[in-house]
């Protein structure tokens, strides 16, 4: 029997993960959930009075790597909801993975591809990429719509986020996922779906 195994899909916020995910209709593993509490004291604060969910610090690692080699072994795992708005987890979901593949998406995802490969899990490592001021557009009108903080901080975050997007790319491919647009990586990994 072919082994379960997890596809790291990395980018910027706004590059299109979550979208690719839904496009190819695996299991999904959405590491963003894996952020601390707002109350946490070792949650780092941007300058604009919010979390710092681009500070690596913000999210908890070894936690979304034990649910990536769960879902590996076991097929199935509980993990957290977090609730950008809140700051704060809302309540536990369970994964399940009824075939070979998932996807683990999300801002961090590069962080955990040298542990997964360690761990023997990792099946392919991508960061989505597109035009910068696209990624800006798409990411503020999702963030608008989700509300999930005033329209004046989400301008000024995007603003920031646009201006890091080439370093969040870099330090993907640095840690070992391949750079490609959303539609290149929907050819590769479609070919791999699961069997439902």
């Amino acid at each position: 029997m072919t082994p379960t195994r997890v596809v790291i899909v990395a980018g910027p916020s706004g590059a299109g993960k979550s979208h690719l995910a839904r496009r190819l209709a695996w299991p999904v593993l959405r590491l963003d959930d894996f952020y601390r509490e707002g109350h946490d004291p070792d949650l780092p604060m941007s300058p604009l009075g919010i979390p710092d969910w681009d500070d690596v610090r913000s999210w908890d690692a070894p936690a979304a790597l034990e649910a990536i080699v769960a879902l590996c072994a076991e097929g199935e795992a509980d993990v957290p909801v977090y609730d950008l708005g809140l700051s704060r987890r809302t309540g536990m979901r369970r994964v399940s993975v009824p075939g070979q593949r998932f996807i683990a998406e999300g801002l961090f995802a590069p962080n955990i591809v040298g542990a997964c490969r360690d761990a023997g899990v990792l099946g392919d490592a991508i960061c989505l990429v597109r035009p910068r001021l696209l990624t800006f557009a798409l990411r503020l009108a999702r963030d608008l719509r989700e509300a999930r903080k005033p329209p004046s901080v989400l301008i000024r975050r995007g603003w920031q986020l646009l201006g890091a997007e080439g370093e969040v790319v870099a330090r993907a491919v640095a840690a070992g996922c391949e750079p490609m647009s959303p539609r290149r990586a929907y050819a590769r990994l479609a070919p791999q779906e699961p069997a439902r």
